[in-house]
């Protein structure tokens, strides 16, 4: 037990030693430990693991691209958050104004993955009701919905993609299928993917 606490810590330290969340919570930890206080060591480490999926969904954002064809980013809206103890972390970024927009969300351990996946595994599921369909990208399986408000008639469309643990969806609002499938090729996929294991 204690050398898998050290070995964690270690690795934890490694990657990221210079957030100072991050060694504070190492630091608790660490005397937590020490003084037998199992359970505020415990926490400690969540909070220090949590501050690590934060920073991790830093740099996934780094990886998302500036532009999806004629919408800019709206950095201002960027986000990252933890969801402790109910899924992972939790990254955003929007783009375009008005009436046409797009957003990307990535959430680790996402609740829906179980579900995505089945449907994923059974084609003939995804495409009935024609509604939505399996599609790849960069050779990944994904899940294209259409959605029509009955109200306004406006359609827009949503690509929910797992990355290992993760799920990236991608919604476009007032869109066809051909732009929201031409915003998800502009997103690099297999690095997004290598990135969050």
């Amino acid at each position: 037990m204690k050398t898998l606490l050290y070995s964690i810590i270690l690795i934890a330290g490694i990657g990221m030693a210079q957030a100072q969340d991050f060694n504070k919570q190492l630091s608790t930890a660490r005397t937590a430990y020490s003084a037998k206080k199992l359970e505020e060591s415990r926490f400690a480490m969540q909070q220090m693991m949590q501050e690590l999926d934060i920073i991790a969904g830093k740099e996934v954002l780094k990886l998302l691209p500036a532009k999806l064809e004629a919408l800019n980013s709206n950095s201002a809206n960027d986000n990252v958050g933890g969801a402790s103890g109910f899924a992972g972390v939790v990254i955003h970024r929007d783009y375009g104004t008005g009436a046409k927009t797009a957003e990307v969300d990535i959430i680790g351990n996402s609740p829906l993955m179980a579900s995505i996946n089945a449907i994923l595994s059974l084609p003939f599921v995804a495409s009935s009701g024609g509604n939505q369909k399996v599609i790849k990208l960069e050779g990944y399986k994904a899940l294209l919905k259409k959605n029509t408000d009955a109200e306004t008639n406006k359609t827009s469309y949503e690509i929910q993609l797992p990355l290992n643990s993760s799920l990236l969806t991608l919604k476009a609002e007032n869109s066809t299928e051909d732009e929201i499938k031409r915003f998800a090729a502009s997103i690099p996929v297999a690095q997004l993917a290598k990135t969050l294991q």
